[in-house]
């Protein structure tokens, strides 16, 4: 019989258990730590000196004090002590201090990128997948300077934001 649930770890109330307001409670904390997915940072490798109640960090390497042996897991401060959580593959956080999203993946916190097929706005696509090269401007029997001018202008914005290919 699991003692725990697969992917968030939730504590499972086993049949004749003593106590199991303190299983149910544990639950509750470690849902009310994770599922918002909010963290303080995920640099830092001592615990702060005065966290507040309900602090969520992610520990960072090589961790000293409480965190030693805690790398790259949630700490969650509750009830005065630090409770620490693994993450698994595909957890998501967002980073307070960065203001950026971060993704643990193979064992390791992935941050500030998104993974997407394309980018919406107000339902329109104003981002896709990058296109193919397009040849700068050349040859033609008209020379039209302003105009090569303008079009490698483009071109070379489109591709230093990635948009099509070099």
């Amino acid at each position: 019989m699991m003692s725990e649930t697969p992917h968030w770890k939730l504590p499972l109330i086993l049949t004749n258990q003593a106590s199991k307001e303190i299983t149910h409670n544990e639950a509750l904390n470690r849902i009310d730590a994770l599922i918002a997915g909010v963290v303080e940072s995920l640099d830092q490798g001592a615990p702060p000196t005065a966290p507040a109640e309900g602090e969520l960090w992610i520990v960072g390497a090589s961790a000293t004090g409480e965190w030693a042996g805690h790398d790259s897991e949630f700490a969650h401060f509750s009830g005065g002590i630090w409770r620490f959580f693994p993450a698994a593959d595909g957890m998501h956080a967002w980073l307070k201090d960065r203001g950026v999203p971060a993704r643990f993946s193979a064992g390791s916190w992935i941050v500030g990128e998104i993974n997407a097929d394309r980018l919406l706005i107000a339902g329109q696509q104003v981002i896709g997948s990058r296109q193919p090269a397009i040849a700068d401007p050349s040859g033609g029997t008209t020379i039209d300077t302003e105009a090569r001018n303008a079009l490698s202008a483009v071109l070379a914005t489109l591709r230093s934001h990635g948009l099509i290919a070099p």
